[in-house]
């Protein structure tokens, strides 16, 4: 293996890594933080691309559609949590399974009613359609380096926001007493369900920027949640730091693995990695009470 193969893969790595954990971290909150299994939850990612697909086929400017594609994400999981998913906080995880599972196949329906069930293509800007010289002859898709240095931001503000701010201590508090909360004057259900809407607006960011890498197609969100429940469960239950640096082991192991075995033994080496983690830390890499 060359210098700039090796490069150019750890890159894909990284980027594939950041994706992975910006749909992990709103698993994290959601499950880890809120105790409720959403396996839905991919679902967002899908509706985020297809969103940003419509909006800037009608606007044109890509960060503007971004951005609403974000916030309407966001709005749609808001709605969501509302309407069906908040008789399921204090319900066995089973019915939690079972429920988000229905929504599953209805998103992926509706997707399919609405945009059709062929795959979506999306044009990049001329800014972002360029490569950007990494080493010798080595150049390297500008939108995949905006995407990995969006991701390590977002990982960044996520922390500062779980572990510095009022909000993130009223989510993690609600998450350990939820009566004791209520009982001070907190609403936890308001707080609860910006919770979910940040984590599905985080999801949305991710398949947004995903779009113009991917096919954008109903149903492309249950590969990439496997994905984000394998860094949720190495990393451990409810640790962003731990959803971080799993997401980026993750995306790195199956890059090389990829490309140095096969793609199908690629993705048997993160069902591997995730065997071996566990035998040796159960609770994950970094568990939340850890």
């Amino acid at each position: 293996m060359t210098l700039s193969l090796f490069i150019e893969q750890a890159l894909n790595g990284l980027q594939f890594g950041v994706m992975l954990f910006l749909i992990a971290a709103g698993f994290t909150l959601v499950f880890g933080i809120m105790n409720l299994v959403n396996l839905a939850h991919g679902s967002f990612y899908m509706i985020g691309a297809y969103l940003f697909a419509t909006i800037l086929q009608r606007v044109g400017a890509f960060w503007v559609s971004v951005a609403l594609a974000v916030v309407l994400t966001g709005f749609v999981g808001a709605l969501l949590e509302r309407v069906a998913l908040k008789p399921f906080y204090r319900r066995p995880y089973l019915d939690q399974v079972l429920a988000t599972l229905g929504l599953i196949l209805f998103f992926n329906e509706l997707t399919r009613i609405i945009w059709g069930a062929q795959p979506l293509s999306v044009p990049l800007p001329a800014a972002l359609a360029t490569s950007v010289p990494i080493i010798g002859s080595l150049s390297y898709p500008t939108i995949r380096l905006v995407i990995l240095a969006i991701g390590v931001l977002v990982a960044l503000l996520l922390y500062l926001i779980v572990a510095k701010t009022r909000m993130g201590m009223l989510v993690r508090a609600g998450a350990s007493n939820r009566t004791f909360i209520g009982a001070l004057g907190i609403n936890v259900n308001t707080v609860f369900s910006c919770a979910f809407s940040v984590g599905a607006a985080l999801a949305g960011l991710a398949g947004a920027l995903a779009a113009p890498i991917l096919a954008v197609e109903a149903g492309m969100g249950e590969s990439v949640l496997i994905f984000a429940l394998i860094v949720v469960v190495i990393g451990g239950i409810g640790s962003f730091r731990g959803a971080f640096a799993a997401a980026i082991l993750v995306g790195l192991i199956d890059t090389f693995g990829r490309l140095l075995l096969s793609p199908l033994l690629g993705d048997i080496s993160v069902y591997l990695l995730m065997a071996v983690i566990l035998s040796w830390r159960p609770q994950g890499l970094f568990p939340a009470n850890g």
